[in-house]
This record gives C-alpha cells, sequence and structure tokens, in this order.
C-alpha cells in the first residue's frame, strides 16, 4: 500500500488541534490490510480472515488496486495503516483487574513527530483506535495502569505471592524491531510489572540471570509510573 502524498504531514496537523479517532475494528480486519503488527497478535484463520476481507470491501474500506497484487485501503483505516508503518517501536500494556467498559489491554506505537498510534483493546477484542500527541497517550496509560505510593523494595518478596494478592497489576512490554518488507522483526524487548498491593504499587523487572523470574526492580523512580515509562520509551 502506498501512502499518499501530504497525508502524513495533514494528519499530524490535525493531531495538534487534538485527538484524531480513527474507529474499532476486529484483529481480523486489522491483520487483512496488515495494520497491526506481526508478532503482537496470533494470525486469524484463512476463513476468519476472508470474512474480515468481504466486510471492509462491504463497507468501502478496501477496495482492488491497480494490479492483482495490489489493494487499496481507505478512510481512517488507512491512515492507521499508514501510521503503523512508520513505528519501529511498540509499548504493549496488559492490566489485570479491570472493570467492565475499561480496556484490559494497549498498544502505543510512537512516531518520530512525538505523537502516538492508541490502540485499545476490549473483552471482545474490539480495537478502537486513535492519535495522540505524546503527553496525551503518556497520559491515558498512566491513568489506566495500576496507581500509588511507590512501596520499598526487598529482594525478599515473595513475587508470586504479591502478584496473586494484588488489587491491579499489569505487564508492560516494550519492543524495538526492524521491518522487511511487510515483516517485523524484535531487535530488542524490556518488561516492566507494576502490582498495587494494600494500596502500595510494586515495581518488578526480570531477573537478568533468569529471565523467567521476575525480582522487585532495582530502578524504581521516585517520580511515580509515567517517568518511568518515558525511560522505556526513550
Amino acid at each position: 500500500m502506498s501512502v499518499p502524498e501530504g497525508l502524513v504531514s495533514a494528519v499530524l496537523h490535525l493531531v495538534d488541534t487534538g485527538p484524531v479517532l480513527l474507529g474499532a475494528y476486529t484483529i481480523a480486519e486489522l491483520t487483512a490490510v496488515d495494520a497491526v503488527v506481526d508478532f503482537l497478535e496470533a494470525r486469524p484463520s484463512d476463513e476468519v480472515l476472508a470474512e474480515a476481507v468481504r466486510s471492509l470491501a462491504a463497507r468501502q474500506l478496501l477496495l482492488a488496486g491497480s494490479t492483482a497484487e495490489q489493494v487499496q485501503v481507505r478512510g481512517d483505516l488507512g491512515i492507521a495503516v499508514a501510521f503503523q508503518r512508520r513505528a519501529r517501536m511498540v509499548l504493549d500494556a496488559r492490566t489485570t483487574g479491570t472493570e467492565p467498559g475499561e480496556p484490559w489491554r494497549m498498544l502505543l506505537l510512537p512516531q518520530p513527530e512525538r505523537i502516538c498510534l492508541m490502540v485499545r483493546i476490549d473483552a471482545l477484542g474490539v480495537h478502537q483506535l486513535g492519535l495522540y500527541t505524546f503527553d496525551e497517550s503518556l497520559r491515558m496509560l498512566t491513568d489506566w495502569l495500576p496507581r500509588g505510593p511507590s512501596a520499598d523494595g526487598d529482594a525478599a518478596t515473595d513475587v508470586n505471592a504479591m502478584l496473586a494478592e494484588s488489587e491491579r497489576s499489569a505487564l508492560i512490554t516494550v519492543t524495538r524491531y526492524t521491518a522487511e518488507g511487510s515483516a517485523e522483526i524484535v531487535d530488542t524487548s524490556t518488561d516492566l510489572v507494576l502490582a498495587r498491593r494494600d494500596g502500595r504499587l510494586h515495581f518488578l523487572s526480570r531477573d537478568p540471570r533468569d529471565r523467567e523470574r521476575l525480582v522487585p526492580s532495582s530502578e524504581e523512580p521516585k517520580d511515580g509510573v509515567r517517568e518511568r515509562l518515558v525511560e522505556l520509551l526513550a
């Protein structure tokens, strides 16, 4: 899919004036137009993808291209595809303890111009897409993640018990990747776990000596979750 000349700059100007909401789609619809990073989702079956293509075509969001190998992705979905393909980093946050109406997962795909493509995923698998400034994206993400005064890090903490007893927890993974054609390949990945127990917020990271094991973070920020997210995305 080629990006129309001037599209990116025009949309960037719009984001400066406020969020640009790009609609809601299923994972099959996003996969059908390659609007999802390869390693984030399992590929739907061919039958499900075929139905997604028919749905998009019926809404005139997907049209045949000039050759048999090309398609045109139109409207807000076309904008989402264009900005997804520009990204080379993704923050994937998954939270437990959510309430009805809340997303259980959020994705941020930062752009060079300090805006983000944000994807909010609900319990039904509906993906709400939008473009926001970098600061607004971080504010929305931070408000959604577990919050509270920092707990004192203790190497002797029983992490599994603490997670089981937490009121709300989140796994945050920041992945940097390269692209070969339409395929994304992971370069580096960093994890952070937040868990609120008894009103106190614990920061956990992977043990450098055993990547399967979580330990209290040795780099717990004094200024809160937002600052740690900024560090991860730097």
